[in-house]
């Protein structure tokens, strides 16, 4: 459980750089390019932890996946992107695919740090 509280931390940090990296302006707004840096370093850190106790390539997925899905409906919501059908099935699949992902890892993943 611990390492997908970590993996859940590092999501929201990647999502927050993201969202900072837009409102920094190709980082000529000094706040939200703070903002960047904090979020990813953050992002990586807790990702880092996280696959101490999950293995790569379910914890980078889900990263990777929950995170793309995460940053659009910020952009939705908060920056106004345009949406439409596409849109909505492109989340879809990217959470069917998390979800695949991870029911095809369960049972196999520890809940103690990897010895590498």
């Amino acid at each position: 459980m611990k390492g997908y509280i970590f993996l859940a931390l590092s999501i929201v940090c990647e999502v927050f750089g993201t969202s900072m990296l837009k409102l920094s302006n190709g980082f000529t707004f000094l706040l939200p390019s703070f903002g960047v840096i904090v979020g990813f370093a953050l992002a990586f850190y807790f990702l880092s932890l996280s696959l101490k106790y999950i293995s790569l390539s379910l914890g980078y997925g889900i990263w990777a996946g929950a995170g793309t899905a995460l940053t659009t409906l910020v952009g939705i919501i908060f920056f106004k992107d345009a949406v439409n059908s596409s849109t909505f099935i492109s989340l879809a699949v990217i959470i069917i695919g998390v979800v695949l992902l991870n029911s095809s890892s369960s049972g196999k993943e520890e809940e103690k740090p990897s010895s590498a």
